[in-house]
């Protein structure tokens, strides 16, 4: 292996994994370090069961909230990352959303970049994840195009590279009737690789295991399939799996970040390389030229808590005091909307509204509430933990198939005490499995796909996540609102026994949507990247995920990650790598 790179990438996510794509097929010799291994390609990836109670797939670390509570995360360590469990739904923020917005519960802050800095780079990401969408007749706008459907769109260069999902029959009758109560709605974008006009040459079969599942077929735009497999094999790449980061390394003036230190863990190695008959763990160190943490909003913040040394006594990038402050991850609740007629619908998150995105329609409240979507695909099993006990499963199954599921969204808005912690633990390291559940399943295969790999995760209750929610006033509103519309559509009413409605909300644990922890602004004082993502305080060493994000806005943060971290890529290769 070469003991100099041009750059190393840690974490395979939407950040990471676009990051290395562009830096890859630019030549660059790089190396890319992932904690877990390649998820598995198995029947368990649209097991109900194993996916959402067992928690197959994701890791077995045990953090603390902030009464010191176990805290078990709902993360996936694998290459793609949370991409690889994500709902695929590839929003734009609003352009509003990087400037200043006033909320019931606070500020939303400015960003140090405008939306029409990271256009462009949207045009690309949507490119790049096969991101399925429809302006409508898209009227023309400065700069490009406009929705005819969501007045809150903001404008873009390019239409979308590939049509819109069409709707079920379901769904189509609740957008009918929704309609005509003169609520805005939209085709959802969607990065899903789904050929409609010929069904036979698609890989997305439109299944109802997909929001939150794995992707049996690899039909869901993540970045593990779209981008680090395109790259894996070029002779400039080295990809490392079951590869944790302990620390970064820096010089003696603590100016700039020298190595990474890195515990192999079992197969952890070179990617197509043999594996050595006596694999364990193992403690490297690697060297660069640039260093760009993309480990998600968490356990970047961790990766440079982690990384304190005499000059920089509270971790790297850190003399803000902002490392692991600001955590963020929506205000978001998932709702069950119960009616008499019945839901055959298979994949139902085809349209959604943002006719409260920036306002209610009581005019005495001036707030923004959020977005309404439907989930895209929902079972029996996910209601178990809402129903009464002893509930009969007849009774749960009967209920699904009146339902259809909401997923609403309010911005959840920065707090300095909401914020990552890192704790001394001794040890700092545990070994553990993944996916989690060891040896076969029921119902899953048998042989090498169900075999578990073995990885280091952080010791017990070394990782502290401290978050109280804000702007909850306007999240209720959002939910009023919409089963209000509903009601008024004729979709939610019932002759079905309990609750005609579960508002289950998304718990702590549920950190698919993190951002904040090391937002960027101008102001080294106050924020801990600049506009390019660089640590204010070393000069090579960048955070390319959603830990840059100033502010959450209320809409999925995936989209926003891929085009920062191309444009973040470009700004790379012309100033740094050239």
């Amino acid at each position: 292996m070469p003991t100099q790179y041009d750059a190393i990438i840690i974490g395979t996510g939407a950040g990471g994994g676009t990051l290395a794509l562009h830096l890859a097929q630019a030549g660059k010799n790089i190396l890319i370090l992932e904690r877990g291994p390649f998820m598995p390609q198995e029947k368990l990836n649209w097991d109900t069961q194993a996916v959402f109670l067992d928690n197959r797939y994701h890791t077995r670390e045990t953090w603390q909230d902030k009464d010191g509570k176990d805290l078990h995360p709902q993360q996936s360590y694998f290459v793609g990352g949370q991409t690889k469990v994500y709902g695929a739904a590839m929003f734009r923020m609003r352009a509003e959303d990087f400037g200043i917005i006033h909320h019931q519960g606070g500020i939303s802050p400015a960003w140090p970049i405008s939306y029409a800095d990271l256009e462009p780079y949207y045009t690309q990401a949507e490119e790049l994840f096969h991101v399925h969408g429809d302006l409508g007749a898209a009227p023309a706008v400065p700069g490009g195009f406009g929705s005819s459907f969501d007045p809150t769109e903001p404008f873009h260069s390019k239409k979308y590279p590939y049509p819109p999902l069409a709707n079920e029959p379901r769904m189509q009758s609740i957008e009918d009737d929704v309609r005509k109560l003169g609520v805005n709605t939209f085709p959802i974008p969607l990065g899903l690789k789904r050929n409609e006009s010929d069904p036979l040459a698609s890989k997305c079969i439109r299944c109802d295991t997909c929001d939150g599942y794995p992707c049996l077929v690899h039909a869901k735009s993540d970045a593990d399939i779209n981008c680090i497999r395109q790259i894996m094999h070029l002779p400039n790449v080295t990809l490392m799996t079951n590869s944790r980061v302990l620390r970064l390394l820096t010089n003696a003036t603590g100016t700039a970040v020298t190595a990474v230190e890195v515990l192999h863990s079992g197969p952890g190695k070179p990617y197509s390389s043999e594996p050595s008959p006596t694999a364990s763990t193992q403690t490297a160190t690697y060297t660069a030229g640039i260093f760009a943490v993309c480990a998600g909003a968490i356990n970047s913040a961790v990766i440079l808590l982690a990384s304190a040394n005499d000059k920089h006594p509270t971790g790297l990038a850190n003399s803000s005091d902002q490392v692991g402050r600001n955590f963020m991850y929506h205000q978001a609740d998932a709702l069950l909307a119960i009616s008499t007629e019945t839901n055959y619908d298979s994949y139902t998150k085809t349209w959604g509204t943002n006719d409260f995105y920036f306002k209610d329609t009581d005019p005495t409240y001036p707030y923004p509430l959020g977005q309404v979507q439907p989930v895209g695909s929902f079972h029996f099993e996910m209601m178990k933990g809402d129903a009464p006990p002893l509930t009969p499963g007849f009774v749960l199954e009967t209920m699904k198939q009146h339902a259809v599921p909401w997923w609403l969204t309010t911005e959840d808005l920065p707090d300095p005490t909401n914020r990552v912690t890192l704790h001394n633990t001794t040890p700092s390291s545990a070994d553990s499995t993944q996916p989690s559940t060891i040896g076969p399943h029921p119902s899953g295969d048998t042989g090498r796909t169900n075999q578990s790999d073995p990885v280091t995760v952080n010791a017990p209750h070394r990782i502290q996540l401290s978050y109280t929610p804000n702007n909850v006033e306007s999240f209720n509103r959002l939910k009023d609102r919409w089963v209000d519309v509903l009601k008024r559509a004729g979709h939610a009413t019932t002759h079905v026994p309990l609750h005609a409605y579960f508002k289950k909300r998304i718990p702590l644990e549920g950190v698919g949507h993190q951002n904040g922890t090391c937002r960027m602004g101008h102001d080294p004082t106050t924020s801990v990247l600049n506009a390019h993502c660089k640590a204010h305080d070393l000069d090579n060493l960048y955070v390319v995920d959603a830990s840059c994000f100033a502010s959450a806005s209320a809409v999925n943060p995936s989209l926003t990650i891929i085009a920062n971290a191309i444009r973040i890529s470009n700004h790379l290769l012309n100033e740094r790598l050239k």
